[in-house]
């Protein structure tokens, strides 16, 4: 059974910089594509970040992060990380992270469905 574990949220104004981890166990972690999705009050889960197995050469993310957020991982760690900087007050949210053991195919990484395991998430609130 795979575990994931997020930490770092907080409170930050806006303009500050946050960075989140996961630690994952209970599988070979570099064998994963991990995700971070957020989910604000009243909203859907919505995707933020993704980095593929391995040696994490490919990376997705949403238009609104885009610039802003860094997703990275460190297999020797077993830990994926979310740096976001230049945060918004529109990036509050509770933060999910992700894993799959999927074959990734086009567009797939966007979609919850896709991720077979889930953290249980971690408060990012960021004030004006």
């Amino acid at each position: 059974q795979v575990q994931l574990v997020e930490s770092g949220g907080g409170l930050v104004q806006a303009g500050g910089s946050l960075r989140l981890s996961c630690a994952v166990s209970g599988r070979t972690f570099s064998s994963l594509d991990m995700g971070w999705f957020r989910q604000a009050p009243g909203k859907e889960r919505e995707f933020v970040a993704h980095i593929s197995s391995l040696s994490g050469a490919n990376l997705y993310y949403a238009d609104s992060v885009k610039g802003r957020f860094t997703i990275s991982r460190d297999n020797a760690g077993n830990t994926m990380y979310l740096q976001m900087n230049s945060l918004k007050p529109e990036d509050t949210a509770v933060y999910y992270c992700a894993a799959s053991k999927r074959l990734l195919y086009s567009g797939s990484y966007s979609a919850t469905t896709f991720y077979d395991y889930w953290g249980q998430g971690t408060q990012v609130t960021v004030s004006s």
